[in-house]
């Protein structure tokens, strides 16, 4: 059953991102899709930029910054609660177009119940270098991990099917949740499917990734996962394939 366009969400999580977050709630509304903002705890003007703007939104906050997946969590729990079926995720320092998510519910039209990812082009003159190498370092281990081959592991522009997902608990507090949440749906036999997005980094964007702890967490995680996979991801998923 197709997805009806009441039954879409976008989910924006936010900390400190002041200079471009406003924009992109702009663009994300002109679509006429219902917005939800997480303000992760942000110490900045964000919060009260939010409490000014004029505009259909639906704000949750967080006292204290607690992560990008915490954030995450509070969002998509919201959106299933409401009644949702599927939640759009998309980062508020400006580097995804909401212009673009006209794709992503194509595809979620053409494959429903899927997990919809929003692929950036890694190879794109203004992807920093080392988000290219962290990139390609997950792509590897994400195949290792579940036999499946997709170009953008780690992007934030996805389409989520709420119904479908693994526990909400299973999202840690920082980057890696969304690696997680990607990691056990894929094991769950959910449907993945890439889409090129554009990607852009202007020069006021906020980032909250810190490269080297960040990394040190992903990488950790990885080898959890890869363990986890002997014994859990791998047999469920020939058991999947098997009752298919």
């Amino acid at each position: 059953m197709e997805p009806r366009r009441e039954d879409i969400c976008v989910i924006i999580p936010t900390y400190n991102n002041a200079g471009t977050v406003m924009d992109v709630i702009a663009r994300t509304l002109a679509l006429d899709l219902p917005v939800i903002v997480v303000n992760d705890g942000c110490t900045d003007a964000t919060a009260l930029l939010l409490a000014d703007a004029d505009l259909p939104l639906t704000v949750l906050s967080h006292e204290r910054n607690r992560g990008k997946g915490i954030a995450l969590r509070t969002g998509l729990a919201f959106a299933r609660k409401a009644g949702y079926r599927y939640a759009v995720t998309l980062d508020a320092d400006g580097q995804h177009y909401p212009e673009d998510l006209p794709l992503l519910l194509a595809a979620i039209d053409a494959h429903p119940g899927a997990l919809v990812l929003g692929s950036r082009n890694l190879a794109s003159e203004n992807m920093p270098g080392g988000n290219t190498f962290a990139n390609r370092f997950s792509n590897f281990w994400f195949h290792v991990q579940t036999g499946l081959r997709i170009p953008d592991t780690q992007t934030g522009y996805r389409a989520y099917p709420l119904g479908k997902l693994p526990s909400l608990r299973l999202l840690t507090a920082r980057y890696e949740a969304e690696l997680t949440l990607l990691v056990f749906s894929a094991w769950k036999g959910i449907e993945l499917v890439p889409v090129p997005v554009r990607v852009c980094y202007p020069e006021d964007r906020v980032s909250s990734f810190r490269p080297f702890r960040d990394f040190f967490r992903i990488s950790v995680l990885n080898t959890f996962l890869c363990l986890l996979a002997l014994v859990y991801g791998y047999p469920r998923m020939l058991l999947a394939r098997l009752k298919r």
